[in-house]
């Protein structure tokens, strides 16, 4: 079994995130998590542009993650943030018709590298998160992973998480919001 380290996404680890999403073709295609932050219109933007800009948000401590390391190599992360840092969801309709109450954090993002994936990276990335909440004060955490239990799926399209993994932690099952869908909750104290 590896053993990871969890450590905030920050100026001093931005080497080392820039280092594992730019040997991963910058991620999707060049997303470089951005998807969550981005209204619709600037979705378009250059994978450049995209770069430059989660800098400028990491820079200005407007964009969160929990990076996970093997020794020195950063091989993967979980994002997080205040619904005004990641304003979007998958499955945002289904989600609005709840009549939800905006949780003060959610968990958005997920992202393995090439050779780590279904090795424990996700695991290690969500309880790294849970605590770099706890230490800016916690409250209501939201997720919104996929039930993979009965059905293949690969680990590479799981960018939302496994429904396993946030229940491993403590979530519960809040609402259906796809097909396998879920909205998770946790309070983190």
């Amino acid at each position: 079994m590896i053993s990871y380290e969890a450590k905030p996404l920050d100026r001093d680890t931005w080497p080392q995130f820039a280092r594992l999403v730019e040997a991963n073709n910058g991620v999707w295609g060049g997303c470089w998590c951005m998807w969550y932050h981005v209204k619709p219109a600037d979705a378009d933007a250059s994978p450049e542009m995209k770069r430059e800009a989660k800098k400028r948000l990491v820079e200005n401590g407007q964009a969160h993650a929990s990076l996970v390391f093997d020794a020195s190599d950063c091989v993967g992360w979980c994002q997080f943030g205040s619904p005004a840092e990641l304003p979007r969801i998958h499955n945002e309709r289904a989600y609005l018709t709840t009549s939800p109450t905006p949780p003060d954090w959610r968990i958005t993002c997920f992202f393995s590298g090439k050779g780590y994936r279904g090795r424990g990276v996700a695991s290690a990335a969500l309880k790294g998160a849970i605590e770099q909440i706890r230490s800016r004060g916690g409250g209501l955490v939201e997720g919104y992973p996929e039930d993979i239990a009965g059905r293949k799926a690969s680990p590479a399209f799981l960018f939302n998480g496994a429904l396993s993994t946030f229940e491993q932690q403590g979530f519960q099952r809040s609402r259906l919001i796809g097909k396998h869908k879920w909205v998770v909750t946790k309070i983190v104290e």
